[in-house]
């Protein structure tokens, strides 16, 4: 293991270790989230604004000068349903000349959480607690467009129920913030403003899925996009599952995945279960990932459910929705992509996937692959990079090239595609239901 990746793996372990000396601490719900208007929100277009607030922008809990605008707007869920959610604008602090104001980063968090209490939003608006430290950190990843003058738009993409791994969810909350932003008066963009979208591990779900439903979902959006940088992908969860039980770092992100799909897609997850396997659900139902890194290395899908659903292929609802949260069904972008993908999961001790192959430790290579592949088969310019390193150093890497590949889109260059060069992946077959 090379010096990096040990220091990587010491780093993330420590803070496993710090957060499994604290917990999931209670919050009192802030009423600002909560939509309380008399028309139903079934009468309201996604992307309404229905309320707003001005805030102080906090880093790790300590207050800045910068101030940002809060949003709730109207977004569907996973089911479809009409919700309300929440975003946050960084708005040019000029008061003239703004010549990068109708450039807009829609930033997507990667703060992976099965609570709500944990979106970016209320870190940013003053969240002391260790899952708040991860939007603090993110401030290095879109800070530099915020100081260059553009218009950056973060939104709580799990939403309020935090549907940990359903990404159409994801996808619907990011348009719908974008949308917000154009429906802000404060913001004062106009109608043609450019977007590009920008997102890494957690962040990647909400950006790719944006991506592929922008065409259906938010046609009046889609011309505004201009490309898209994702990194760390989860492409297919139930491949995921099996990549990463037991593994002793990201070992916990299987039963967190099980619950988030099941949470999302109203599924009785809990009649399945062991005893063990409901001492962890109960135990999850608002971890963090901060919560739950280094902490379940033993937990497998044989220790959770009863030995009749060792199959998962037996659940119906399971079947159903795991399904519905394969990237690439939703849609096909009409926007250039980028993607970047780690092979190097040894490094943060994650075996190698005797099914899958190689990932980064939480995410699949070779399902990645599949997914650059069949967008090129449909027209997408992809431009496609594999990186030997793990999940957390790869983020390093990617950085730089996603973040000079956006500026490339908003000069308005002619977007690189590598399509030919992109080796064969994993088959992204759905699950069939086996009675």
């Amino acid at each position: 293991m090379s010096r990096i990746s040990t220091h990587a793996t010491s780093t993330l372990l420590a803070v496993a270790a710090l957060a499994a000396g604290g917990s999931a601490q209670a919050q009192t719900p802030d009423p600002f989230y909560q939509y309380t208007g008399s028309t139903p929100l079934a009468d309201i277009a996604p992307g309404t604004v229905l309320k707003t607030r001005t805030i102080s922008y906090y880093v790790v809990g300590i207050k800045t000068r910068i101030q940002a605008t809060q949003v709730v707007y109207r977004s569907t869920n996973a089911m479809l349903e009409p919700a309300a959610n929440v975003t946050t604008i960084f708005s040019p602090d000029c008061t003239s000349s703004c010549p990068n104001k109708n450039k807009v980063l829609s930033y997507q968090s990667f703060y992976d959480s099965l609570n709500p209490e944990d979106g970016p939003s209320r870190a940013f608006a003053g969240g002391k607690r260790i899952p708040d430290l991860l939007p603090a950190v993110e401030t290095l990843l879109f800070g530099s467009y915020r100081k260059k003058g553009y218009t950056v738009v973060i939104s709580d993409t799990q939403g309020q129920k935090a549907a940990f791994a359903a990404g159409p969810e994801y996808g619907y909350n990011t348009l719908d913030a974008i949308r917000a932003a154009f429906n802000l008066p404060q913001a004062g963009l106009d109608r043609n403003a450019k977007v590009a979208m920008l997102g890494y591990s957690g962040g990647a779900i909400a950006t790719e899925w944006a991506a592929e439903l922008a065409p259906t979902y938010a046609p009046d959006l889609n011309g505004n996009l201009i490309g898209a940088a994702f990194g760390g992908v989860l492409v297919s969860p139930e491949h995921n599952l099996t990549y990463v039980e037991g593994a002793p770092i990201w070992g916990g992100v299987m039963p967190m995945a099980v619950i988030g799909v099941s949470r999302s897609y109203n599924i009785d997850i809990q009649k399945y279960l062991t005893p063990r396997g409901l001492e962890v659900y109960n135990r999850m139902q608002k971890a963090s990932i901060a919560y739950v890194l280094g902490q379940y290395s033993r937990v497998t899908w044989k220790d959770l459910v009863k030995p009749e659903f060792q199959d998962r292929t037996k659940i119906p609802e399971y079947v159903e929705a795991v399904n519905k949260v394969i990237m690439g069904t939703g849609g096909t972008p009409t926007i250039p992509l980028q993607i970047g993908q780690g092979t190097g999961g040894t490094m943060e001790l994650t075996k190698t996937s005797p099914l899958w192959g190689k990932g980064d430790g939480v995410m699949l290579a070779g399902d990645v692959r599949t997914l650059a592949r069949q967008y090129c088969d449909q027209g997408v310019k992809v431009q496609h990079k594999e990186y030997g390193t793990s999940h957390f150093v790869t983020m390093i890497s990617w950085l730089p090239w996603a973040t000079a590949w956006i500026d490339d889109r908003f000069a308005g260059k002619p977007a690189p595609e590598n399509c030919a060069s992109i080796a064969p992946g994993n088959p992204l077959t759905p699950l069939v239901y086996t009675p």
